[in-house]
């Protein structure tokens, strides 16, 4: 996977989610459920939900008292006023417990309109508090209980309607003067411009929580066709590698034996490239990662290049390392072995010689011939011999790989555990000998 792609995923789950929400801010439909399907929606809506009911409580407590301090007569105005607390309580009581919130908001802002329109017939109170009725202080509640459940346009209905009944309802009455008229138009329009400021409000929060979960899913989705890609390309160069260690080699093998030992070489190596290829789908190929010590790599290295018919010392003076993971072992002996199959294949074998040492709390094999040196930046890109069997193994497994080459000959450091000066460092010119 590019680097470009890597460092660019990440973002669009931060800053870019918040950009790309309010790209999303102008809903494709009128239905706030619609909007509402992911984690922020569904918190900003349990969000709403709550503060629909504190604000319902304080309002109907306050709606409340001035109807226990109004003229209720007849009978049937006692009757609906219950009615609508009742509904209201019900409401509130939902809101808070986050269960049946549609069916409690349906039922009030249905109900206190329909109440309004039922007292509408009914004589004049005898008297009514200085601060109007109870009915007032109730007119943008039931707006605010149809955003929980209608759609958009039957949410900006209820907001311009309910107010509008309630004026109807105070204006059609006799006995008001012109002030009280005048109070009564002022109360109206500031319903309505309260009634919009929250369908508005309301709105942008749940197309604003739906561009957060839209851009959320689409990092989700991105990361994982990354995460994809990145696995599909980590396992082609392992297939390729493997192909060229294994198969390649044991085909050149047997393109060139001649003599009885040079035929049994490849018959060896072409089953050591079926065991290969048949363990290339298990999740542990290379075997146990059960601790080993550098002399097990030394004699694996000394094992492989008797393997390709060169008897090899193998330089393992100095301090054993102890506790080197099994899989990081096997990376470096294979490493270490295409190596030594490039120094055979393309130096002749000329001064050909392996050490293996102790290197800061790792291990360290050198790998060195007396050729003509490689020339990094000719090799074309699709070989594979340095780029994926040794650079690409020995990093899968945190070390790292370094090639010296000069007229004189090549020297390859292979390093466990890599530095961070190590693992940063740059492949030099090119992908390296094939």
């Amino acid at each position: 996977m590019p680097a470009a792609a890597r460092d660019s995923a990440p973002f669009l789950a931060g800053q870019e989610a918040v950009a790309e929400a309010w790209r999303h801010v102008l809903p494709r439909s009128g239905v706030p459920a619609a909007l509402g399907r992911g984690f922020a929606a569904a918190r900003v809506e349990r969000i709403l939900q709550v503060a629909l009911a504190l604000a319902s409580l304080l309002v109907g407590v306050q709606s409340f008292l001035t109807a226990t301090a109004s003229d209720l007569q007849p009978p049937v105005r006692a009757v609906l006023t219950m009615v609508v607390f009742a509904s209201l309580a019900a409401m509130i009581v939902l809101c808070t417990l986050g269960r049946a919130v549609r069916v409690g908001c349906a039922v009030f802002a249905v109900t206190f309109p329909v109440a309004l329109l039922l007292l509408w017939p009914l004589p004049e109170p005898r008297h009514v508090p200085t601060g109007g009725p109870w009915t007032l202080t109730l007119i943008n509640v039931a707006p605010a209980a149809a955003t929980m459940v209608f759609p958009l346009a039957w949410q900006i209905v209820w907001a311009i309607g309910v107010p509008l009944i309630f004026g109807l309802v105070r204006l059609t009455r006799d006995g008001h003067t012109a002030s009280d008229l005048l109070a009564s138009l002022y109360d109206i329009s500031l319903a309505l411009i309260l009634g919009v400021i929250v369908i508005v409000l309301i709105w942008t929060f749940r197309s604003l929580a739906a561009g957060v979960d839209a851009a959320r899913d689409a990092a989700i989705s991105e990361y994982s066709r990354a995460a994809s890609a990145e696995a599909s390309e980590q396992e082609r160069v392992e297939v390729a590698a493997l192909m060229h260690d294994s198969v390649l080699a044991a085909l050149l093998a047997a393109g060139r034996a001649h003599s009885e030992r040079e035929r049994q070489l490849a018959v060896s190596m072409a089953r050591e490239a079926l065991t290969r290829l048949a363990n290339a789908e298990t999740d542990e190929p290379w075997g146990s990662d059960e601790p080993v010590t550098s002399e097990w790599i030394r004699s694996e290295v000394r094992a492989q290049a008797r393997a390709l018919g060169t008897a090899l010392a193998v330089d393992g003076r100095g301090p054993v390392v102890q506790d080197i993971p099994g899989r990081a072992a096997r990376a470096l002996v294979l490493a270490a072995t295409q190596a030594v199959a490039n120094a055979i294949q393309h130096a002749g074998g000329a001064g050909l010689a392996v050490r293996v040492a102790a290197s800061g709390p790792g291990v360290e094999v050198v790998i060195s011939d007396e050729g003509d040196g490689v020339d990094l930046a000719a090799i074309p890109p699709d070989r594979l011999g340095i780029r994926a069997s040794i650079f690409a193994r020995v990093a899968a497994v945190g070390g790292s790989a370094h090639v010296d080459a000069d007229g004189s000959g090549t020297v390859v450091t292979l390093t466990w555990p890599a530095s961070g000066e190590e693992a940063l460092r740059a492949f030099p010119g090119g992908e390296g000998r094939g």
